[in-house]
């Protein structure tokens, strides 16, 4: 297969990679948090948040909708309040642990995010840059960024699990459950497509091994892909 071929696909996973880490960025469902259900047939209220924001919804447990774990599922209907991280106000101790340590982790999550969405900018830049004849060399900047997006990308997906954890494990919140949600995979797949296509463009980059004993390297880099 034609280099050139294996750059355009290449690009393409990227592309899908991309579209998956920003859709975990600018939404907020990266995990649910589910409290103990008192007694059925009664309001119990869950949480789901991501980067930016915490929601809280407020669900009626029935009976038939009662699964002996936690309140939910969340896609139960029920009156939903979003608020961001910025306009949390202190209120009981359960609340305001809650708070602070929410917004210290995804400050944190949010911050590391936005440098995975910087480096894609970059790699996305070299890479149409690498697509005129004899820029190949800007694929290896490309692959570059584009790994280092998927490391960044990762990292916040660690935090943001640091943060589930502290939160369940804490005597001082009334989460006793929790789920990763759909925002949480899409950073999974944007890690693992960014990081896997960042090392395939290095790979590409790098010049080609003589095919022949009698082949010199000199000659190998010298020939037009």
């Amino acid at each position: 297969m034609h280099k050139r071929t294996k750059v355009k696909i290449t690009f393409f996973v990227i592309l899908v990679g991309m579209a998956s880490m920003f859709t975990a960025v600018v939404t907020d469902h990266w995990a649910v948090l589910s409290p103990q259900v008192e007694q059925v047939n009664a309001t119990c209220e869950a949480a789901h948040f991501g980067l930016w924001r915490l929601c809280k919804k407020v669900i009626y447990i029935s009976e038939a909708d009662y699964n002996g774990k936690g309140c939910g599922p969340i896609s139960l209907p029920g009156v939903e309040n979003c608020t961001y991280f910025k306009h949390f106000t202190p209120g009981d101790e359960s609340e305001i642990f809650e708070v602070k340590t929410q917004k210290e982790y995804n400050i944190s999550a949010a911050a590391i995010a936005i440098f995975s969405l910087a480096f894609m900018i970059l790699g996305t830049l070299c890479l149409l840059c690498s697509f005129k004849k004899g820029n190949d060399y800007i694929l290896k900047p490309a692959g570059m960024f584009f790994a280092f997006a998927g490391l960044c990308a990762i990292i916040s997906v660690e935090v943001m699990r640091q943060s589930v954890k502290r939160m369940i494990e804490s005597e001082d919140t009334i989460w006793i459950d929790y789920s990763y949600a759909w925002s949480f995979a899409c950073a999974c797949a944007g890690f693992c497509l960014l990081f896997l296509s960042g090392l395939g463009l290095l790979l590409l980059s790098m010049p080609r091994m003589p095919q022949n004993p009698w082949e010199s390297c000199m000659d190998a880099e010298q020939e037009v892909e």
